[in-house]
């Protein structure tokens, strides 16, 4: 598990952008914690054929309460490193959401299988 302070979040004319850092090939798919201001995700997706992004896209999708189709891997697609566009929400809702599901909390995180 990796705590450290938030992700880095900012606002644009399209909506939210942060930084991710992914681990394909997972047990299951969850959020890890914060490292260096990117958001670490465990994906149970092995990255081939695209899976990985779009089970990202998936998890995002429920995490934030949006359409799938309101999230762009604007970078890194073929990275382990991403920078993701979150349409529709503004960074305040992005961060608050990614609190209230980070470990070491003390409140349930999101995970699925």
């Amino acid at each position: 598990m990796i705590v450290e302070s938030s992700v880095k979040v900012r606002d644009t004319q399209q909506g939210t952008v942060f930084e991710v850092r992914v681990q394909p090939r997972a047990k299951r798919t969850t959020i890890l914690g914060v490292l260096d201001g990117r958001l670490k995700i465990a994906l149970a997706s092995p990255p081939v054929d695209g899976r990985a992004n779009e089970e990202l896209r998936e998890f995002f999708a429920e995490l934030f309460s949006v359409p799938r189709n309101a999230i762009v891997v604007l970078a890194g697609g073929h990275s382990r490193n991403k920078r993701v566009l979150i349409s529709h929400r503004q960074s305040a809702q992005i961060s608050a959401a990614i609190e209230r599901v980070l470990p070491g909390t003390g409140v349930p995180g999101a995970e699925r299988r």
